[in-house]
């Protein structure tokens, strides 16, 4: 195949990381991508490459904003952690002391703390909704309101895949009376300088590289994981699609590459950003960068913690989870037990160490796999731990 064009900056100690960015195209079929490291509050890899299209016609541009889908979920938690750290919202508090009607159907006692964690019972709502209706959040509001918990809360946990992030948006809402992607705009990425959307403006959308959907299941193996995981019928499949609200109709991405879908409030999937900005978020996690850190090192400690660590209801494996970050586990990689981050649905993902000062963010637009990680980012990730031996 023809080199892709790729840009950007790498430190010396890093070049490891270049070569493994550049071989991901001869040996993992990458179309455009970008990625950014930074280590102790500074950039030591920039960089973005290929193309937006799979003809191989448009470099894909330094300025590419790309949905994420749930690597959205870190930012909606550091937004959580940033009011909890600014005594603004208490983690055990019943959601419904601010969200009055949250307590029908037996859901008075449900704390911010549980939705975090993935033990609130709520991943998909019984009312049948339309992909206008999700899109329009409300419906989904008054679903969620009247939603009786689908598991006793506390008892277990599972994957809240769309529904965390209406939750907590309505509790970033309710708490600051400002929209979570107001918030995210003039109190996370204004004071870095970078870009991540809750709630695209319509004059950047044309910086938005439509996403490739991924390849039908290449082996026997991958289809049993995903029919096992979001097969007709299953928890995962109501949970990961709204109940099929939410599915990718056909090979241009729909709903994903809509107006509609980025414009809307859907703060577990519909971030729009770049690793750039990803990997300064969560720099600013773990330390300070250029005089700006989100939220204090007791805050930091006790939402990338590991509060819940066993079987997943929704997903039918083993996960573990902090209070809105994923941890180390089969569907999650991140190199050390240590980080913190979120996977998106394609293979981007972005985390921070903070024993090794690690931020690292890696989005694309040719999404590979549906779940978990992919070879792609799963050898970014060790091409970088190595460089920091």
């Amino acid at each position: 195949m023809t080199a892709p064009p790729i840009e950007g900056h790498v430190d010396r100690d890093f070049e490891q990381v270049r070569e493994v960015f550049a071989a991901n195209w001869a040996d993992h079929d990458e179309v455009g991508a970008s990625l950014c490291v930074y280590r102790d509050g500074r950039p030591v890899v920039d960089l973005h490459g290929g193309w937006t299209d799979r003809t191989h016609t448009t470099p894909y541009p330094a300025d590419a904003l790309q949905v994420v889908y749930s690597a959205s979920k870190g930012i909606t938690a550091m937004v959580i952690a940033t009011l909890v750290d600014r005594g603004r919202l208490d983690l055990d508090e019943p959601i419904a002391t601010r969200w009055p009607a949250f307590a029908q159907a037996n859901k008075s006692a449900i704390t911010v703390r549980d939705v975090l964690c993935h033990r609130a019972g709520l991943p998909a709502v019984d009312l049948p909704l339309t992909t206008a209706e999700v899109l329009a959040v409300e419906p989904v509001l008054r679903a969620l309101e009247a939603q009786e918990p689908l598991w006793p809360p506390g008892d277990g946990h599972g994957y809240h895949a769309f529904t965390l992030g209406w939750i907590l948006g309505e509790i970033v809402a309710r708490s600051t009376g400002a929209p979570i992607g107001d918030y995210v705009r003039d109190e996370l990425a204004g004071p870095l300088g970078v870009e991540f959307w809750i709630g695209l403006p319509e004059a950047l959308e044309p910086r938005v590289v439509p996403l490739l959907p991924p390849p039908l299941p290449a082996t026997d193996e991958e289809l049993a994981f995903l029919l096992r995981v979001g097969g007709p019928g299953t928890l995962g499949q109501r949970a990961l699609s709204m109940d099929g609200a939410l599915l990718v109709a056909d090979l241009d991405g729909t709903p994903f590459n809509t107006r509609a879908y980025h414009s809307t409030s859907m703060p577990a999937g519909n971030g729009i950003s770049n690793a750039r900005s990803m990997a300064r978020l969560y720099a600013a996690c773990i330390g300070s960068v250029d005089g700006t850190r989100l939220f204090g090192a007791d805050t930091m400690a006790e939402f990338s913690r590991v509060h819940t660590d066993g079987p997943d209801r929704v997903l039918a494996t083993h996960t573990r989870f902090g209070l809105g970050f994923a941890h180390d586990c089969e569907l999650f990689h991140f190199g050390t037990p240590t980080a913190f981050g979120h996977y998106g649905a394609g293979g981007s993902a972005a985390f921070a160490d903070p024993d090794s000062g690690l931020a690292f963010a890696y989005v694309m637009n040719y999404m590979r796999t549906w779940l978990g990680p992919d070879p792609r980012v799963t050898a970014l990730i060790d091409a970088t731990t190595r460089c920091l031996t």
